[in-house]
């Protein structure tokens, strides 16, 4: 079994409350989902107005199909959302 996931940093420089910024995580990670099919969640900065860390895992019996979505994943919040991305990371692990 191989886990693929993906962690990033996004600046959320449009919002002007906690109750805004929720609303745009939660659209990226319905998004994610729906699309995708992994699993998403807000992983640090929950109090943070302008910054959010969300992560999102997939699991599969192929590290490159793995990385693969976690990539187009990541395409997909960077083309389609009005934030900045600061820093993403992908990785997969094999577990037996």
């Amino acid at each position: 079994m191989i886990v693929s996931m993906f962690q990033i940093l996004l600046e959320l420089p449009e919002t002007s409350s906690i109750k805004d910024k929720r609303r745009i995580v939660k659209s990226i990670k319905d998004r994610l989902t729906r699309s995708f099919k992994v699993s998403c969640a807000e992983t640090d900065l929950q109090d943070s107005l302008r910054f959010a860390q969300l992560g999102a895992a997939l699991v599969s019996n192929s590290a490159e199909y793995g990385e693969m979505v976690m990539h187009k994943a990541l395409g997909v919040i960077e083309r389609d959302f009005s934030l900045r991305v600061h820093d993403s990371q992908v990785a997969s692990e094999r577990f037996d």
